[in-house]
């Protein structure tokens, strides 16, 4: 089943300083039918003024992963680590047992991010804060991991059994996808357009919650830029 979720369908909300859409319940938004997604149970698109940002406050249990869009972002945290990330670049924090982290916009232009937070697949891990850096030209009408259980070069590291890609393509291309039986898809649309499965239209910031299907197709005409992630 390919389920689609507009960008419009998000909640979104204002802070001035801080522009956020939100795609599960997280905040003052809360929908009981609209928990999770197996292991993924947030997905934020974020966009946060010059010398703004999130103080220091604390997470538990929980995979936490910020890919920069455009701009920068600060990280610093209580087990020592700071770190500043722009677009080609990824964080990703295992909050374990607990962690105290601060994300702030450093620069004078607005940050564009996307965070992605994951139940664990084991409790209790010790604290853990990560960034790596992938090549944006290697993402070129193909599928390019970025995070994954099955870590390797600018590959971050995360405990769960997931492969987070990202693909820039081209218009007229088309990029296929392989999966196990009974795991699931979720596929965003950051820019562009995507056509999946010669049927299920996406536009920009649109997403993709996919169960029960073995082969993806994704093709687009226009130009796109998106993310997938494979998911248990």
């Amino acid at each position: 089943m390919i389920q689609i979720h507009t960008a419009a369908s998000r909640y979104s909300s204002d802070h001035g300083w801080l522009q956020s859409n939100f795609s599960f319940s997280f905040g003052d938004y809360y929908d009981p039918e609209n928990t999770e997604f197996g292991p993924l149970c947030v997905f934020n698109d974020d966009v946060v003024a010059g010398h703004r940002g999130f103080g220091a406050h604390p997470h538990r249990e929980m995979e936490i992963v910020s890919i920069v869009l455009r701009g920068q972002l600060q990280h610093e945290d209580s087990t020592g680590h700071k770190a500043v990330t722009g677009f080609g670049g990824i964080q990703r924090m295992t909050a374990g047992t607990g962690i105290i982290h601060s994300e702030v916009n450093p620069g004078d232009e607005a940050v564009e991010l996307l965070q992605i937070w994951f139940t664990p697949n084991e409790r209790q891990l010790q604290p853990s804060y990560e960034t790596t850096s992938y090549y944006p030209a290697q993402m070129k009408n193909r599928l390019l991991p970025i995070v994954s259980d099955a870590s390797g070069p600018n590959i971050a590291h995360i405990h769960q059994n997931l492969t987070m890609y990202l693909s820039e393509m081209d218009a007229g291309q088309s990029v296929s996808f392989q999966q196990e039986p009974g795991r699931r898809m979720y596929v965003f649309v950051i820019e562009g357009s995507l056509v999946l499965n010669g049927s299920y239209q996406l536009n920009r910031r649109d997403a993709a919650r996919i169960t029960d299907v073995t082969d993806l197709e994704l093709h687009t005409e226009q130009g796109a830029t998106l993310l997938l992630i494979d998911l248990p």
